[in-house]
């Protein structure tokens, strides 16, 4: 599973020379995934700049698991981590408390040596359609940057002030030229956060329906109503039991039950309905029990 638009490469190469140039970053993941969606050279990209770890869909995963991953991040040496969605605003205005923090520390420095104070540079930086967009107009209470819910809008590094104290960089989404974890790949895929053009969607979602049989809460019942997942996803597709089936058999039937046996509109079906949470709550990865060595 490949993607890798030109697009992209020309703008890791303009991100790479502004990071030089910019007091912190802005890193947005999405929760879901968390791991899947960071790029492994963005710690030799930003150096010893301040990070700000942004977990974005907060409201797509469960209380417990984003307790679980704020607390896995913190230990594992993040001293920044901010909950957010993007879409309705929900911690947004921490990103900027703690952005500006940053301000008053540049220009304490500045001033110092004698030098004028200026509004403090940060790039918002992430994979493609993780929320960065959202963010930034979120914190502009505009429409400055373009935003959709797919890869790929924004193309171009743009950079929009907010009052007098913070220029914020909104960069295109950057990915790795080869994607070596098929497995990581595959919950981009799921998670909207590649192009569709480079995978099936009949054979991503049945990756995906593999990868929520796999989760404690398939059979353990959880949220408010106490459902398991599985109890959620035989009564989203109308299906008696998917017990014991594979992820092909289950495509098949959702093909064969609603979309007239097409494989790839069902795909489609299954991707959309964990896209927009019609699945529940619940991250595909789990915060590891273990810190990372």
């Amino acid at each position: 599973m490949q993607w890798y638009p030109g697009h992209i490469a020309r703008a890791e190469k303009l991100l790479r020379e502004q990071l030089k140039a910019v007091d912190a970053v802005v890193e947005v993941r999405d929760i879901r995934i968390p791991l899947a969606t960071t790029h492994p050279d963005i710690p030799d990209w930003i150096g010893s700049k301040l990070r700000v770890l942004v977990l974005n869909r907060a409201d797509m995963v469960s209380d417990s698991e984003r307790s679980k991953w704020v607390s896995w991040f913190k230990r594992n040496g993040e001293t920044h981590v901010v909950l957010t969605d993007a879409r309705s605003g929900k911690g947004v205005k921490r990103v900027a408390e703690v952005a500006l923090r940053v301000s008053e520390q540049v220009n304490e420095k500045r001033v110092a040596k004698g030098l004028m104070p200026r509004a403090v540079r940060t790039a918002v930086i992430g994979y493609p359609n993780v929320g960065k967009s959202a963010l930034i107009n979120r914190l502009t209470k505009s429409k400055a940057c373009a935003s959709a819910p797919r890869p790929g809008v924004t193309r171009n590094l743009r950079w929009v002030r907010i009052g007098g104290d913070l220029d914020l960089l909104d960069s295109p989404g950057v990915l790795p030229p080869r994607l070596a974890d098929q497995r990581a790949a595959a919950r981009l895929a799921m998670a909207n956060d590649i192009g569709e053009a480079s995978y099936l969607a009949s054979s991503v979602a049945a990756q995906l329906f593999e990868e929520m049989a796999g989760l404690e809460r398939w059979e353990k019942g959880s949220g408010k109503d106490g459902a398991s997942l599985r109890s959620v996803v035989e009564k989203r597709f109308k299906l008696t039991s998917v017990a014991g089936m594979s992820g092909e058999d289950f495509v098949v039937a959702v093909a064969e039950k609603a979309m007239s046996d097409d494989l790839e509109r069902a795909g489609t079906r299954v991707l959309n309905d964990f896209r927009n949470g019609a699945l529940g709550a619940f991250c595909l990865e789990n915060a590891p029990s273990s810190d990372r060595g």
